[in-house]
């Protein structure tokens, strides 16, 4: 085909071509573009709408029993809240009677008095192993200066060295007495800190088992009729106000044996590393971190060669 004939079909189709104003989609100045209605995509014929009715019923059953219960919840802690404020209150107040176990309430009281004595013994002697500690590094520094000045001084070189021997003594005994008194520390922080306290929690559990029944008893006593759904509430926090006396009763009597025997052990190694540290008994202080097992005592050192040539 040549190149005259080519461009005469290209003018051919132009003029077969309908004018640009004369479409209906055509986009004119100042008109407003008009564009082919959207249709939805037809899902495939493999594809079938779920069926929501029974599954969309179970789930919003489900939904409602979970709101109902948390609402229940909500509504049964409210209730027991505001009767345990208002029992407190009216107890403060003079307004309302508590139970009482007379022997139990002694046993506790002077357990929480023991527990903040001991706290104090605890706070006490961790501060004297802080300051030995701080004594101990002062003189493993002063033993190094004496011993330096040693080799610098001939004619000081024994009384430095006698000082020298003297600090390393006493650094070494402090270190010793330090694991004694660290594993008593360790020892009367567990004793203070984890079964102690793992008793007042239970007796925490049975003071507020205690007020709730209280509460419970107080709105009996008060009221003329009573509902069965009162009756049984009161029932069970009866029983559980008495299975909690007795479990603190139970622990109280097995703490007081471990704190006896504990405390023997603790004070009879206390005052023997003490006492044999202060009087410059480093053979006695050995023998008591020995007798005890105390981990990380510092060991007894080689005797000196005796030998002269």
């Amino acid at each position: 085909m040549s190149k005259w004939q080519s461009e005469r079909s290209i003018h051919e189709m132009l003029k077969d071509t309908p004018p640009l104003r004369d479409s209906s989609d055509s986009i004119t100045s100042g008109t407003e573009a008009k564009f082919p209605t959207s249709r939805s995509m037809p899902f495939p014929s493999s594809y079938a709408t779920p069926d929501l009715t029974q599954n969309g019923a179970t789930a919003t059953s489900t939904l409602i029993k979970s709101g109902s219960t948390k609402l229940d919840h909500f509504k049964n802690w409210s209730v027991s809240t505001y009767k345990c404020t208002k029992q407190l209150l009216y107890e403060k107040l003079g307004k309302s009677s508590r139970t009482v176990d007379t022997e139990l309430e002694a046993q506790i009281e002077m357990l929480r008095e023991t527990q903040r004595k001991y706290s104090n013994i605890l706070r006490l002697s961790t501060l004297l192993a802080t300051q030995l500690s701080a004594a101990a590094t002062t003189q493993r520094a002063l033993g190094e200066g004496f011993a330096e000045l040693a080799q610098k001084s001939p004619e000081l070189q024994n009384q430095f060295l006698y000082n020298a021997d003297t600090q390393r003594s006493l650094t070494r005994n402090g270190e010793t007495l330090l694991a004694a008194l660290h594993f008593f520390n360790n020892a009367l922080n567990t004793l203070v800190n984890k079964s102690m306290e793992d008793t007042l929690l239970t007796i925490r559990h049975y003071e507020a088992a205690r007020v709730e029944y209280d509460a419970y008893r107080s709105e009996i006593e008060a009221g003329g009729g009573v509902p069965d759904s009162l009756v049984h509430s009161i029932d069970k926090q009866r029983r559980q106000y008495e299975r909690l006396r007795d479990d603190s009763a139970v622990k109280l009597n097995l703490l007081h044996e471990n704190r006896v025997k504990v405390m023997n052990k603790q004070l009879l190694l206390f005052h023997n590393a003490i006492s044999a540290y202060f009087s410059g008994n480093n053979v006695a202080l050995e023998a008591a971190v020995r007798h005890f097992s105390v981990p990380g005592a510092a060991p007894a050192p080689a005797p000196a060669d005796q030998t002269h040539q």
